[in-house]
């Protein structure tokens, strides 16, 4: 197969490669080093960028920093978290497909009592991508949602609405109780209970394992945040608003809850 596509031109293989991945691409280049100009070419690469690449490149903070690249060079760089509008929200590219996400920054997202400086408080952290977090002071009433636009994700893709959170050394009254979370896309709505922190050993002995069975829990991210899945929705190809909420309304005084933002990322599934 290598050598019938080594008779090929280089356009012509990039063409062939264009209906593959990036992931594939990046194989390819290593199978043949005949071959590795086509799988490198520009012309492959602006097959893997989404349609409104231009605009969203726009909207970056710092646009200039991705000048005079290669599309492979900027495809690689678009892996990485890059802030749009003002720094308000971050955007990037699946690396092994090519896919958008997309993450509200906490500023993006409605948060109940947010403005009120005796509830909450904005303030910088040097691990967060945004200027700023939000962390809870002390609520009973605790509500966080976000929405975002189908037509600006990647068409006929699953994707997870992801909080991205940590809990202050602070923290009281969040352990034990599980909030409502659900995500909800026209007509269309998931749902289900999470638990914004772990339980230590001695109080998990003191449930009944069934009742905490099914209750999402946060797991640690590669950033040395903590997520929790909200929930998952198919973005199909019309124009739908996606609603993402988390709430716990059972009047107990919590607080120690930090917010960086919710992030929407396509899933991905085991073969």
């Amino acid at each position: 197969m290598n050598e019938s596509m080594e008779r090929l031109s280089e356009d012509c293989v990039s063409k062939i490669l264009s209906y593959t991945s990036p992931l594939d691409a990046c194989r390819f280049s290593m199978v043949s080093s005949s071959l590795r100009s086509a799988a490198d070419s520009d012309l492959l690469w602006l097959s893997f960028f989404p349609s409104d690449h231009t605009h969203i490149l726009s909207r970056a903070l710092n646009p200039l920093t991705l000048v005079n690249s290669s599309y492979k060079h900027l495809f690689r760089s678009l892996c990485h978290p890059l802030l749009l509008d003002s720094g308000n929200i971050s955007f990037k590219l699946d690396k092994s497909s090519g896919k958008k996400s997309y993450t509200l920054s906490a500023r993006q997202l409605s948060i109940t009592w947010s403005h009120d400086p005796l509830y909450w408080s904005w303030r910088p952290v040097p691990e967060s991508r945004f200027k700023e977090v939000a962390e809870l002071r002390t609520v009973s009433w605790l509500e966080i949602g976000g929405k975002i636009e189908t037509k600006i994700l990647s068409a006929k893709t699953v994707y997870g609405a992801y909080l991205i959170m940590k809990i202050s050394p602070r923290e009281y009254g969040l352990d034990g109780v599980a909030c409502e979370v659900s995500v909800e896309v026209g007509k269309k709505v998931k749902s289900g209970r999470v638990f914004l922190c772990r339980k230590d050993e001695k109080k998990k002995k003191k449930h009944d394992d069934d009742d905490d069975e099914g209750i999402g829990v946060p797991m640690e991210r590669e950033d040395g945040w903590m997520e929790i899945e909200m929930g998952e929705f198919w973005s199909g190809e019309g124009e739908e608003e996606v609603m993402m909420s988390l709430m716990e309304v059972g009047y107990k005084l919590k607080g120690g809850l930090i917010i960086q933002g919710i992030e929407v990322r396509p899933k991905h599934f085991s073969s």
